[in-house]
């Protein structure tokens, strides 16, 4: 299937009510035209038990088919736009990741340079999941996410490495940058853990 470019949308959203749904597709009823459309996994669960929805589409217009997919919030659906533009990523691949994260957790990833976490969706390599984080960092900047998307999830347990490093009297600029490259290293680490581990390099 050859994909055709499409440089103007028909549709920025659909509303209508719910005439089906599943955790992989709905058919909204708008006056009387059922729009067959995929969705993700966290999109059906915030459209919950409503009788009707409005859903922000994207198309994917290829020579033999017209494919609908829908997301409940527009940031949802600008993230997998973002997505599909990255090499290797297609519509149901990028429907599949934000069906295993939400949009603040694959923002976060990709902020943060946290490829594991996009490699434990299922099906992702990490050649494509590095691509991801390459392609896409300076672009959800660009594309006006919420800043505090890309605040860093170990900030808490930094915070407190740094003020106790800091009070045995190391420099604070020398602490920050040892425990950045430590939180990359070990995402998962404790504070104990974490100034343990930053004496042996300060």
């Amino acid at each position: 299937m050859q994909f055709i470019p499409n440089c103007a949308q028909m549709y920025a959203y659909i509303t209508g009510k719910i005439a089906e749904k599943s955790p992989t597709y709905v058919v909204l009823d708008n006056q009387g035209i059922g729009y067959f459309i995929n969705i993700t996994l966290n999109t059906f669960t915030a459209i919950g038990e409503k009788e009707e929805a409005k859903l922000f589409v994207h198309e994917q217009i290829l020579e033999d088919a017209h494919n609908l997919f829908g997301f409940y919030s527009a940031k949802e659906r600008d993230l997998f736009e973002l997505l599909i533009s990255v090499s290797g990523v297609g519509c149901n691949t990028a429907r599949l990741i934000l069906s295993s994260l939400t949009v603040n957790e694959l923002s976060n990833a990709i902020a943060n340079d946290d490829v594991k976490t996009i490699q434990a969706v299922k099906g992702i390599g990490a050649k494509t999941a590095q691509r991801i984080v390459i392609d896409l960092k300076d672009k959800l900047k660009k594309n006006d996410f919420p800043t505090e998307i890309f605040a860093a999830p170990n900030n808490t347990i930094k915070t407190e490495a740094l003020s106790a490093l800091t009070i045995l009297g190391f420099s604070k600029a020398a602490v920050d940058k040892a425990l950045d490259k430590l939180l990359k290293q070990m995402p998962e680490a404790t504070v104990e853990t974490l100034i343990k581990e930053a004496l042996k390099v300060l």
